[in-house]
């Protein structure tokens, strides 16, 4: 077997650490956390609409779990940044994982139908709570933190982001696309979802094998010793007080938020703006083909952009295309190609943001140790997908409050629905959606870390030469 080429430096002079079947490997691991979210997002539908639970009350449930889920990705960082396995601080976890992430993708779809509305939402609420607050949470936060404890590589990272992103869209839009035409084909009923999950189950379980046997953690900042790693143990509030002083990770909390509404609501509004506004559910499939070709677009161009551009402002420029798809919109919202046109623009918008915030977050992480002297890689990637989650379930929620708040009957067809309905429905389409990319716009244009990360980078290998 010939001698593999060496890897050099990127193009701000740090040494790489991946070769192209690593970025096969790590991307491979996003597919059960977007196969588990996408499941999540489409619940509100599924538990209306098939099983025949009250919006409102389902957007209580939901936006509980979604809470607790956003505390214990806190509580997952500290852990992680507290223990260190004989294989890894990040890396156990993904073979731990497996089989839990498997029951619950079924789990979520068991629901009684011939149980009380009492047990029915507690079993919701269970459900959704062991979904996101235990599962995606212990894969996510470790997941996320292989980002920095991989490779140093700003450019490495980057193309980690377009993979994970690759790969999780790809999962992702199979759902979008597939979900409701495919149960409907199996009957439309709650055993046809069923059926879907346990298809979802099964790739997802074999897709965190994949990745457990692929990852590596190589990050240099982590090549310590116990005795190190027990000196760099903090209380959690000065863990959160140092992330609260670096104003790069408070840009990505914020964004995070915002990001995660927006996506929230798309995630879950789809079927009921096809349904109710163009009068055919089976009209997602439509939506969800079309927009593959703005998100392949965007994998296209996205690396160039970040080469000529940077991630920041690669992010910027999503959010005015998509700014410039929902004011589209707001002027032709019962029209079919305005739709398909307007919501292509936010696609497109979408996927700059969807690679690269996982390498803007891990960016910090050299920022805190230069700045305050602690890296704090799990801490970074929880308190940053605390603020991802809390905006994702209030983005799903938002949903049935509004429905809820419009007096939305379940189940009931389009000309039995009372005329404010449609208002509500533009309202989580559009308008919303619309706000939050110009707030996002505002945030991308003061993340400058790439700018002065070049010199992080130099000091901090200075400062770890010195030391030993």
């Amino acid at each position: 077997m010939g001698k593999k080429k060496e890897l050099g430096l990127d193009s701000m002079g740090i040494q790489k650490t991946m070769r192209f079947g690593d970025f096969i490997g790590d991307g491979i691991g996003q597919l059960p956390l977007n196969a588990l979210s996408c499941l999540v997002g489409q619940l509100t539908y599924f538990y209306t609409e098939k099983v025949g639970l009250a919006a409102a009350s389902v957007a209580t449930m939901l936006i509980i779990a979604k809470f607790l889920d956003a505390f214990t990705d806190l509580i997952m960082g500290k852990i992680m940044d507290s223990t260190h396995f004989k294989d890894g601080k990040a890396r156990p976890w993904f073979k731990i994982m497996t089989i839990p992430v498997a029951a619950i993708m079924i789990l979520l779809f068991v629901v009684p139908k011939s149980a009380s509305s009492g047990f029915q939402m507690g079993y919701v609420l269970v459900t959704n709570i062991l979904a996101t607050a235990v599962v995606y949470t212990a894969i996510a936060i470790p997941y996320g933190a292989m980002m920095a404890m991989r490779t140093n590589s700003i450019e490495e990272r980057g193309k980690m982001g377009i993979f994970r992103a690759v790969f999780g869209y790809a999962i992702g839009m199979i759902i979008a696309i597939g979900l409701i035409p495919i149960t409907n084909a199996l009957g439309g009923d709650q055993g046809a979802w069923i059926k879907v999950a346990i298809i979802m189950a099964v790739i997802s379980a074999l897709s965190m094998m994949v990745l457990y046997r692929s990852s590596k953690e190589n990050g240099s900042g982590e090549q310590k010793t116990a005795e190190e790693l027990e000196e760099e143990k903090m209380p959690f509030v000065q863990e959160i007080s140092i992330l609260f002083k670096n104003k790069y990770w408070v840009i990505m909390l914020f964004a995070g938020l915002f990001m995660n509404i927006s996506y929230g609501l798309s995630a879950s509004g789809g079927a009921y703006y096809a349904k109710y506004i163009l009068g055919n559910d089976n009209i997602v499939a439509l939506l969800g083909a079309v927009g593959l070709i703005p998100t392949f677009l965007g994998f296209i161009l996205v690396g160039p952009m970040t080469k000529k551009f940077g991630m920041s402002k690669t992010c910027l420029i999503g959010c005015i295309i998509g700014i410039v798809g929902c004011i589209y919109r707001v002027f032709t919202p019962y029209s079919l190609v305005s739709c398909l046109v307007g919501g292509s623009m936010a696609t497109f918008a979408n996927i700059p943001i969807m690679c690269l915030t996982g390498a803007l977050v891990n960016n910090c992480v050299e920022y805190n140790e230069w700045k305050f002297g602690k890296r704090l890689i799990g801490m970074s990637n929880s308190a940053s997908s605390f603020g991802s989650k809390i905006g994702s379930g209030i983005g799903g929620s938002l949903i049935g409050w509004i429905l809820g708040a419009c007096g939305f009957i379940s189940g009931a067809a389009a000309s039995e629905q009372p005329a404010a309905v449609n208002g509500g429905i533009f309202a989580f389409s559009i308008y919303v959606p619309l706000f939050l990319l110009i707030v996002m716009t505002v945030l991308f244009k003061f993340y400058d870390l790439e700018k002065i990360y070049p010199q992080i980078m130099s000091e901090l290998e200075e400062r770890r030469a010195n030391k030993n």
